[in-house]
């Protein structure tokens, strides 16, 4: 017997999969999102020297993508 099998203690995957820490992180992801989309007004956003107009929803948007890339990434390589 492998200690993977040894460690189930006869939970099912699906309900072990739900910890109380996931759940928070699902809870903020959608506040943030319903966060980013009740912001739709129209912003001036400048990047370096390139001054954009567009709606505030699409850079929150952006920059929650790169907030979730950015940790992936970081917690891929902790994981390792």
């Amino acid at each position: 017997m492998s200690p993977k099998d040894a460690s189930s203690g006869g939970k099912s995957g699906a309900v072990g999969a739900f910890t109380p820490a996931r759940i928070a992180v699902i809870a903020i992801a959608i506040l943030a999102i319903v966060f980013i989309f009740e912001n739709t007004r129209q912003v001036k956003i400048r990047l370096l020297i390139p001054e954009v107009s567009m709606p505030l929803y699409l850079a929150l948007l952006a920059m929650f993508v790169v907030g979730v890339l950015c940790g992936g990434y970081f917690f891929r390589r902790r994981a390792k």
